[in-house]
């Protein structure tokens, strides 16, 4: 297209004014949809989305409001307004232990591929990472706040920035001894701290958010509820002026715990509203557990059935997303859904196509949708090198490391009882046979 350039100055005086009125009535016939304000808040773009995606460590269902198993809950408003606007997902299966989970966040991999398969095992740089993905597809910005766990011990602390990530500041390690004393690694400089780590780690997020000028990717991996149990910050929490000493706490664990689970979610609250709803607005928001409840605090389930094992306890884990693109509402779903599909869901969010590669698979298509055909027949899950398990939507299949197995009707109890191969249950059914069959083939196609 040509283009005519006419100087102002050779326009007659009158026919200037008549100018004037016809580029007026011109702007107006533009549309609010031709005049898209690109900012959102002070400094946020409207673009593309952001996602946050929060972690909480140790937090199983049934210490996770708004999900039936658990006698007692702890009061989780933030949570209950997401749920309420979004989705609760039920079948969501982590890793029993929190380093193996990471792991399969960040690279969409099972941990037999990384070699990330118990405590403390280090992620390899050369891994894709979900942030090096981000960095080499989009123009987002990164983020990773709280809890690392991935660079070994001791640890490297220029791990998290070696695996793509703009900006670092947490915990490298599993936990602090002490919640209001510990040590902050940020971008690979250390300092010690004397405040409560909850706030500290929102204060971060926060303070990353609000500087942002461009679309936006957060991690933010809180340590609690991790051990050790203690009271949280009175204001933070709904438990009361509970004794503090050791004993006291051994004795009764669970209201310390959830003292814990309240503080974080009074941060995440204010996290919310100190990034404004112009942003909150623009971001899919996130909430899942690294794994399940720790033995002390464990409700409903057996207590050698909780975290670090391959049991429901272990390895169920609350999830909930809400926030932009998110249409459903205050809906349930019971799709299979394993940690490593955080890694494509993420890159779809973030506008790269052909997101589902390795182990991962997207659920975004779940957000206006419960149809099943957007998820997986299987999910998956391991303990070391030689203890695994699998499920289909009706049964679940767990091989020990001591070579035994086990095989439940999860439509029939979903506390895993009893277990079918044990000589009292055999023979099998030929229903229930055929999905030991299928679950074993399955089992043999993903560790081949």
């Amino acid at each position: 297209m040509k283009f005519i350039t006419i100087s102002y100055k050779s326009i007659p005086c009158g026919n200037k004014i008549l100018l004037f009125f016809i580029l007026l009535l011109a702007l107006g016939c533009v549309s609010n949809e031709d005049m898209v304000d690109n900012t959102n808040g002070d400094n946020q773009t409207t673009a593309k989305n952001n996602v946050l995606l929060i972690i909480a460590d140790d937090l199983g269902l049934d210490a996770t409001a708004g999900y039936n198993i658990g006698n007692q809950k702890p009061i989780m408003p933030t949570l209950q307004k997401l749920i309420n606007n979004g989705i609760k997902f039920n079948n969501v299966w982590s890793n029993p232990v929190c380093t193996p989970t990471r792991g399969t966040i960040l690279t969409g991999k099972y941990g037999y591929r990384t070699s990330v398969l118990k405590v403390d095992d280090v992620l390899s740089t050369s891994e894709i990472s979900i942030f090096k993905n981000l960095k080499n597809n989009t123009n987002y910005n990164s983020a990773f706040i709280g809890k690392w766990h991935l660079s070994g011990k001791p640890a490297d602390r220029n791990h998290p920035n070696n695996m793509g990530i703009d900006y670092y500041a947490g915990i490298l390690g599993g936990g602090v001894p002490d919640y209001f004393n510990w040590t902050l690694s940020k971008n690979g400089q250390n300092s010690n701290v004397n405040q409560y780590i909850t706030s500290v780690f929102t204060d971060e997020a926060i303070n990353w958010i609000t500087s942002q000028n461009s679309s936006w990717f957060l991690c933010l991996s809180y340590n609690a509820p991790h051990t050790p149990f203690h009271l949280a910050p009175t204001n933070l929490h709904s438990q009361g002026a509970l004794p503090s000493d050791n004993m006291s706490i051994e004795q009764n664990p669970l209201p310390y715990y959830f003292s814990m689970i309240e503080a974080m979610d009074t941060e995440i609250g204010r996290l919310l509203e100190s990034i404004g709803s112009d942003v909150v607005n623009n971001t899919t928001i996130i909430f899942i557990g690294d794994n399940g409840t720790p033995n002390q605090v464990a409700q409903q389930y057996n207590p050698r059935r909780v975290k670090g094992t391959l049991y429901k306890g272990g390895i169920n884990v609350p999830m909930i997303v809400s926030g932009n693109k998110v249409i459903r509402s205050n809906d349930n779903d019971d799709s299979l859904i394993n940690t490593t599909d955080l890694y494509s869901t993420v890159a779809e969010l973030c506008g790269i196509e052909n997101s589902d590669v390795f182990d991962s698979k997207s659920f975004v298509g779940l957000f206006n949708s419960n149809s099943s055909s957007n998820t997986r027949d299987f999910i998956y899950s391991e303990l070391g090198n030689n203890e695994y398990a699998i499920r289909n939507s009706t049964h679940k299949y767990i091989h020990f490391e001591d070579g035994s197995e086990a095989l439940f009707n999860l439509s029939m109890n979903e506390f895993e009882r009893p277990n079918l191969l044990i000589q009292s249950q055999l023979p099998l059914s030929s229903y229930d046979s055929k999905n030991k069959d299928e679950l074993i083939t399955k089992l043999n196609q993903i560790r081949n």
